[in-house]
């Protein structure tokens, strides 16, 4: 059985083949600048170069097109026929409250994603598009959509309810809704093994650092607390996103700039975070090279991310109340070595004390280590993210007829003699 795991964002699909017979990827790849001149895509396989191939894509339809005929391929390609891929997997950002679980996408489902697409207007657009045209190419097998926010429909009302007039959350379902869900579900269930405990019992901070950042608080296994929101925009600093900030300043920019709504979104959510302070970077290397090098805006980029990122672990501490570890994950979460100890320095107080020989020697994104010093209360672990072996496993499950919401839904990564393969 082989799955075909697509991620369509608003200029680029990322996509994956996996067979699950044998548990390994064959392939993998992206196409870039989808509906801009100068598309390309960059082909992966096992054991050989990448493959790069310059192609005119205006739009997503053709860009999926290219990928199933770079997939089969005579000298390319990692399959001899479409008909080897068993079903699609769709990435699809924002769920609202209609999904709590993956599902397979009917015409119902289709709409009912539609319906929401206004909660996000920068990701499910594309991610719709995504699912169109890859149905209008191969409609004979299972489409099935896996949410972004679904991990997240565990939290309580206190949690997810803002506090604006309540009418908003009833016309327009204005509410926390929480992201990167199938990373948090991931390093959580991970982090229970290595705890020797079951998820049922396992209270956690997980904290997925890459260009967009989200932490959460997890109780007995589930998300009880998340810092991104209605949209990805709320909570930590990112590569070009805000964060968290007081909605007045908006009002107040809109009275001395008279910004409107469309240059205020591309403003906090391309302009900003780690970009809008440094001025010049949104990648940690280059902030970090500049830093060294002397840069003050470099610095207090560097000094505000973390600040940031250590107050949310003490605001998740009180939220927990008894916390068993926190996880760094992602991209600068798994390699930053620097940024870990710079958030985790200071909190001795809290029990959390970092082994600094162990921090500075981890930077796989392929190991999971344990950094804590010997007398830590709290573990902190660095678990390299997966969530396309959450994503693969869900399609798998939903086409053999077993799938439950992952609150009553076993994977085999909770396995302890689990072993991750490429």
């Amino acid at each position: 059985m082989k799955i075909l795991a697509l991620n369509c964002g608003s200029s680029s699909i990322k996509y994956k083949l996996f067979d699950w017979t044998q548990q390994r990827t064959l392939g993998m790849g992206e196409v870039e600048r989808v509906g801009i001149t100068g598309s390309s895509i960059c082909h992966q396989r096992r054991g050989h170069q990448d493959f790069v191939l310059e192609h005119d894509c205006p739009r997503h339809e053709v860009a999926l097109k290219l990928i199933l005929d770079t997939l089969v391929d005579e000298k390319v390609g990692i399959i001899k026929d479409l008909s080897e891929i068993s079903a699609v997997g769709h990435r699809v950002v924002h769920g609202g409250e209609k999904f709590k679980s993956s599902v397979k996408i009917t015409s119902e489902v289709l709409s009912a994603i539609k319906e929401v697409q206004d909660l996000a207007p920068l990701h499910n657009p594309p991610n719709i598009a995504g699912i169109e045209g890859a149905q209008a190419v191969l409609p004979q097998i299972p489409h099935i959509a896996v949410f972004d926010t679904a991990f997240h429909q565990t939290m309580p009302e206190h949690s997810y309810t803002y506090a604006v007039p309540y009418e908003w959350y009833k016309m327009y379902g204005v509410r926390r809704y929480g992201f990167h869900g199938t990373s948090h579900l991931y390093v959580s269930r991970r982090a229970a093994v290595l705890l020797n405990k079951p998820i049922s019992k396992a209270n956690l901070i997980t904290m997925h650092i890459g260009n967009g950042v989200s932490l959460t608080a997890i109780e007995k296994g589930i998300s009880v607390d998340t810092s991104m929101g209605l949209t990805p925009l709320e909570g930590a600093v990112m590569g070009t996103r805000s964060g968290d900030l007081d909605p007045g300043i908006l009002l107040f920019m809109i009275e001395k700039e008279g910004f409107y709504a469309e240059q205020l979104d591309k403003i906090l959510n391309k302009k900003s975070g780690l970009l809008g302070i440094s001025g010049k970077f949104m990648d940690r290397r280059d902030i970090y090279k500049a830093a060294e090098a002397g840069d003050v805006r470099a610095n207090l980029a560097i000094d505000i991310e973390a600040y940031r990122l250590k107050k949310y672990i003490g605001e998740y501490m009180a939220v927990l109340g008894r916390t068993d570890a926190i996880v760094f994950t992602a991209g600068a979460g798994e390699k930053n070595w620097k940024l870990r100890l710079k958030v985790l320095e200071g909190l001795e107080g809290l029990g959390i004390v970092v082994d600094k020989e162990k921090n500075r020697n981890t930077k796989s994104r392929e190991v999971e280590t344990d950094i804590s010093a010997e007398n830590s209360k709290v573990k902190i672990l660095v678990i390299p993210t997966d969530e396309e072996k959450v994503f693969i496993e869900d399609v798998v499950a939903i086409l053999e007829g077993r799938y439950k919401v992952h609150t009553e839904f076993s994977y085999s990564f909770e396995d302890p003699g689990y072993k991750r393969l490429s």
